[in-house]
């Protein structure tokens, strides 16, 4: 259940919810709140039948869908995503007898519905937008008497738009919302509202309500625009998200204060027993960005954190303690947290393991230069002793032949034998010691 606090506004669009969700899901009656509960348990998640089977009986279910019968019942439209007749009728015949209309999604151009066929994906398959409406209104419209509607965008071109409206409103279709902007614009674009006129007018014709939808403010800024291109209405979003208030109009008393908004949010949002994070996603919408409570909230892990956040009283901090108890949220840490602790273990891990990695390498390398500076060093050494002994026999060669010279040199001058013996013994003495003592 999207919690809105719609002030004076006519109708409420529920999120969408896909037919396949609400097929085969549970219906309860919250005995807390009177609230009806569409739940059902979720997938095994990869486990084994076995292990899904002993796990079943304490497995928590999920809530699909919620709505409050007195509360919003009678003004509660509800928002259908689907790309089958048969899986559209099937959908909205469980939800139709506690709603006041049931709306097919045409418009969203999220990959999340246009996957699937749905959403802004059947503009591109008229046929089958037609079929399903046409069986929507036959099958669950005319069976319960509620409404049943279309939201769509604008096509390429004003011509093909206009085939498109006229083709929906042949259905049966009671109500047709135009989104003033084609499937490839995004909500920052400004809205297109040339085309208004012309869709006001076809729907007109055929008894179908029109309203506009895209950039419109607030409530007197819709019925602004719809006395300017004649439609019926408006439905107003991203600024309803932004601040509920925005339905008051201004002589009235206008749009609220954000404190005062947030508080009146929580105490419905824990009244009924809202989903968590859809609460938590909702007042990080209508809290300013600059707001200092703005940091906290996001760290925000329950709603009793959130009530101390917001400054509310004693009386709304203990109904949101006991709230978290009930949903088991006491300690509870929210997935973003998880996920930013987990990533931080890791990064730590993976920072001391780099560390440790790093110095395995430089103390390995080291290892590795150890024997190779040692190998040099030998063959440094073995390479000086080898050129020192080249060196010597070099200069043993260079006194032999220097000998030799000077004893050939002596024959040739000598005329007596006894000098010549002498002389010859006296320079072969040296180098016959010096080859012995070398």
């Amino acid at each position: 259940m999207k919690v809105q606090v719609l002030i004076n506004a006519n109708a409420h669009v529920g999120p969408e919810t896909i037919d396949r969700a609400l097929i085969g899901a549970s219906m309860r009656t919250n005995p807390r709140n009177s609230t009806l509960e569409f739940t059902r348990t979720p997938s095994n998640g990869g486990r084994s039948k076995e292990e899904s089977s002993n796990n079943s009986s304490t497995e928590k279910e999920n809530v699909i869908y919620r709505l409050h019968p007195t509360l919003e019942s009678r003004r509660l439209i509800f928002q259908l995503g689907s790309a089958s007749p048969a899986l559209a009728v099937q959908a909205a015949t469980l939800v139709a007898p506690y709603v006041t209309g049931i709306d097919l999604n045409s418009g969203c151009p999220k990959p999340f519905s246009t996957s699937g066929g749905m959403g802004a994906a059947l503009l591109s398959t008229p046929d089958l937008l037609c079929d399903i409406l046409s069986s929507l209104v036959k099958e669950v419209g005319n069976k319960f008497e509620i409404g049943i509607s279309v939201k769509i965008r604008l096509l390429s071109t004003p011509e093909e738009t206009r085939a498109l409206v006229e083709r929906l409103v042949t259905t049966g279709i009671t109500g047709l919302t135009i989104h003033c902007r084609t499937r490839s614009m995004r909500k920052g674009e400004r809205a297109i509202r040339e085309q208004l006129k012309m869709i006001g007018e076809i729907c007109r014709e055929a008894g179908v309500a029109c309203l506009v939808n895209g950039d419109v403010d607030d409530r007197d800024h819709g019925i602004q625009l719809a006395e300017e291109f004649a439609v019926d209405g408006a439905m107003i979003a991203t600024a309803a998200e932004t601040n509920p208030s925005i339905f008051r109009a201004k002589a009235d008393g206008g749009k609220a204060d954000w404190k005062e908004v947030c508080a009146e949010y929580m105490r419905v949002a824990m009244e009924v027993e809202n989903r968590w994070g859809n609460t938590k996603f909702l007042l990080a919408q209508m809290m300013p960005g600059k707001e200092q409570g703005r940091r906290g909230l996001s760290q925000a892990k329950n709603y009793e954190h959130v009530c101390r956040i917001l400054e509310l009283d004693e009386q709304m901090i203990e109904k949101g303690r006991a709230l978290d108890e009930l949903l088991g949220m006491t300690n509870r840490e929210t997935k973003s947290t998880q996920k930013a602790q987990q990533q931080q273990k890791m990064g730590a891990a993976e920072k001391g393991q780099g560390k440790r990695s790093k110095a395995k390498v430089k103390e390995k390398e080291k290892q590795m230069k150890r024997p190779a500076e040692q190998e040099e060093k030998s063959t440094a050494e073995i390479a000086d002793k080898v050129v020192a002994e080249d060196i010597k026999e070099d200069d043993r060669q260079a006194k032999r032949q220097k000998v030799d010279d000077q004893v050939r040199r002596s024959r040739s001058r000598s005329r007596t034998p006894g000098h010549s013996v002498e002389y010859v013994a006296e320079v072969r003495q040296e180098p016959a010691q010096s080859a012995v003592t070398a």
